[in-house]
């Protein structure tokens, strides 16, 4: 089963796809886990130490896979041994760093973003575990059609407007580009009147409205790991999962 995890920046994907992750780990499956953010966090949030550089950040590498001259560069770049060098390997879970690459422009730099797609891809179609990827904030993957592998797309919201708008969108492209199994939820969502809002505005889309918790902000907060937390936010997350398992199940 492949996860991907998408939302508005701030709205939590992290810490929501750290703690699925969790979830499955318990439940003796084996994940392979997917940093496809610019700013990763999945590495920290799951308790596995020491530096980590992110794929995006190996120009020298990049560039030579993309076979970069001038403005030339391969669109079909040889990426089927980067899993084998680069991927962290721990009890049960296999972490990928990629990352992704910006220009101070916001601009994508093409050759090697080339080379980051190709290889989630890659991951997503070979990988015979629980796949969860923790995508890059906002709508441009969808442009590129990064998550047409994934058999079910999270969009985690919050009950403020910029994230809902957000959401709206990410819903839109999703059905032009007929994924069937996109689904909301609901982060931080404090009060019952928030609850039922949501419910209303996404239909049968919604799936879960994840708690605010105090000690969960607290170690948000401080950058803390989440393998040891056990609060009110997993319990709705192993809710959420049983959830994720009745959807796939539907359409096996």
């Amino acid at each position: 089963m492949k996860i991907a995890i998408c939302g508005k920046g701030g709205v939590g994907k992290s810490t929501v796809a750290a703690l699925l992750i969790k979830a499955f780990l318990e439940d003796g499956y084996r994940v392979l886990a997917i940093d496809a953010d610019p700013s990763p966090h999945l590495a920290r949030l799951l308790e596995i130490k020491g530096e980590i550089v992110p794929l995006s950040e190996m120009t020298d590498l990049l560039a030579e896979r993309a076979e970069k001259s001038g403005p030339f560069y391969t669109l079909n770049p040889k990426i089927d041994d980067l899993p084998e060098k680069f991927m962290i390997k721990r009890d049960g879970l296999n972490l990928m760093v990629l990352g992704a690459i910006r220009t101070a422009g916001g601009g994508c730099a093409c050759p090697e973003q080339t080379v980051l797609r190709r290889l989630l891809t890659y991951l997503l179609l070979t990988s015979r575990d629980i796949v969860v990827v923790d995508m890059e904030a906002g709508v441009e993957h969808f442009g590129r059609a990064t998550v047409a592998p994934v058999d079910i797309l999270l969009v985690i919201t919050l009950p403020q407007t910029g994230s809902l708008k957000t959401t709206h969108q990410i819903l839109k492209l999703a059905q032009e580009l007929n994924l069937q199994k996109v689904y909301v939820v609901g982060n931080r969502v404090k009060e019952e009147k928030h609850k039922e809002y949501l419910k209303k505005e996404f239909g049968e889309k919604y799936l879960i409205s994840l708690p605010g918790e105090e000690e969960f902000e607290r170690r948000e907060f401080e950058g803390k790991g989440l393998l040891d937390y056990n609060g009110p936010v997993y319990e709705k997350i192993k809710e959420l999962k049983r959830i994720i398992e009745e959807l796939k199940s539907e359409t096996s």
